[in-house]
């Protein structure tokens, strides 16, 4: 029965269309995955109860001719999101035994659309970090292995994407802030998508850098994504940064011809130090687009160099404000008081020991730069370096370039503990060829294309015009397509 768990969103909906299975059977196969799979530490919270609920809805919805578009596809959520009545803790110590009283809107719109929640899954604390090695729960576990050691993930959604890569449920929920979908989704072979910010809600995603973080899907195809974006975006009036736009049926635009499509290839990605492996799978995927009938095209991105100082001036500095709500008072953690403690004690000892290492470096790094004069020479010249990065893409959109291709990753996944350990600055490096993205707001996905030399999956990435989503995961498929990427871990866990 385990080998449903296997399937992708649309080869399970056409099975459970087709009366070949139920939604029932699907939560079954994932739930006993799930429970084999501890070694991974995909999944921080399972629910199983609720899931077989909420399996049992599904086929009921199905039967009356009223199933959603996600109806009875078994997923998992990124501990990030609030999840009404279940655990919900940021991966922190600060939000120990939080249950959230209320559903954030992008869980509540795959619940409506049908979708089988099977649990919380493990990420970096508070999204931050590259390795999911910064989590209250431990670290979660690449399911690929080339040899003794245990590999990263990737991270923050490292969780989501160990979990859809060892075929523990069907998609996982993620957030990007600066790569945390797609750098985990190159790590495990899967498919990310960052959506333009503002297309799916933020309301009820625990906020690491809120002009940064936006919700996507981890899935195993291109169309999956396309499915599950569709359930999950859409304008929310709560949330001042959703978009007030149609949402498109992303799938119907999958039509598998880019021709006459111009794809940019950005001279400035091509960064010393990066793995000739890297740079020869990109120049493959440049040729599989052209043989698809794509143009292809040289483009500038000249402050990309900027990007990853600008980003770690601002999400910290957003990250400070954000994180200051955590004080022991409300919600979450409290620290025991000594006789004679004060509130201001109380403060400090419950912030000391609920907070993660890395959380403290951000928290601290972003105090500073907003810190009375500090504030004009890093976190506002930060954002003007933003705005330039911004206006690279609009100049190369407004040339006519539909689509740009990079790298995902300058790596294939890495061990755990070796990088970062004495500077932190080599483990941001990962976001390298991510972060650009998020500081303009573009759609973007990773999409696997290859083995490194080990035998460990590399990814490509594509960045898309904001708003054209659909555009962009029609060229997805198609690179999918012809990288015919089918490889799958080995089963060690």
């Amino acid at each position: 029965m385990t080998e449903l768990a296997s399937l992708t969103i649309s080869a399970a909906r056409d099975a459970l269309d087709a009366g070949e299975t139920t939604s029932v059977a699907l939560t079954e196969a994932c739930l006993a995955a799930v429970e084999g799979a501890g070694a991974l530490g995909a999944f921080a919270h399972v629910t199983p109860e609720l899931a077989l609920e909420r399996a049992r809805a599904a086929d009921a919805a199905r039967a009356g001719g009223d199933a959603g578009p996600m109806c009875g596809i078994p997923v998992g959520i990124k501990d990030l999101f609030c999840t009404e009545g279940v655990a919900s803790q940021a991966a922190s110590r600060i939000l120990e035994g939080f249950r959230s009283p209320y559903e954030s809107t992008v869980s509540a719109q795959l619940r409506d659309a049908g979708a089988v929640m099977l649990g919380k899954l493990n990420m970096d604390e508070f999204a931050m970090g590259s390795s999911n090695e910064t989590s209250v729960y431990g670290p979660a576990v690449n399911p690929w292995k080339v040899d003794d050691r245990s590999l990263t993930p990737g991270g923050s959604s490292g969780g989501s994407a160990a979990a859809v890569a060892a075929d523990l449920c069907l998609a996982a929920t993620g957030t990007d802030t600066g790569g945390s979908i797609r750098q985990p989704a190159a790590f495990t072979g899967t498919v990310g998508l960052k959506p333009t910010y503002g297309r799916c809600s933020r309301l009820g995603i625990v906020a690491f850098a809120s002009s940064l973080d936006q919700a996507g899907p981890m899935t195993k195809t291109v169309r999956d994504a396309a499915i599950m974006l569709r359930a999950m975006a859409g304008h929310d009036p709560k949330d001042s940064t959703s978009a007030d736009l149609p949402v498109p049926d992303f799938e119907a635009m999958l039509s598998g011809d880019i021709r006459g499509k111009r794809i940019g290839i950005p001279r400035e990605y091509r960064l010393e130090g990066t793995p000739d492996e890297i740079l020869a799978l990109w120049d493959r995927g440049a040729e599989m687009l052209r043989d698809a009938g794509a143009e292809i095209v040289d483009i500038s991105l000249p402050h990309t160099r900027y990007a990853l100082p600008a980003y770690y001036v601002i999400a910290p500095a957003e990250a400070s404000s954000n994180l200051a709500r955590y004080d022991g008072v409300r919600y979450g953690y409290r620290a025991p008081l000594s006789q004679g403690d004060g509130i201001v004690e109380m403060y400090e000892k419950t912030r000391a020991e609920g907070f993660g290492a890395e959380v403290k470096r951000r928290v601290m790094v972003g105090t500073y730069v907003l810190s009375a004069g500090f504030y004009d020479a890093y976190y506002n010249r930060a954002r003007k370096v933003r705005t330039l990065i911004k206006r690279d893409f609009e100049q190369v959109f407004d040339q006519g370039v539909d689509a740009i291709l990079t790298p995902a990753t300058p790596s294939a996944a890495f061990g755990l503990g070796e990088k970062g350990q004495a500077d932190p600055v080599e483990m941001y490096l990962n976001d390298v060829f991510t972060v650009p993205v998020n500081l303009a707001g573009l759609p973007g996905i990773s999409v696997p294309a290859g083995l490194d030399r080990q035998g460990l999956p590399l990814g490509l990435q594509l960045v898309g015009r904001p708003w054209e989503e659909g555009a962009l995961l029609d060229v997805a498929e198609v690179l999918e397509r012809a990288a015919g990427f089918v490889a799958k871990p080995a089963k060690w866990w």
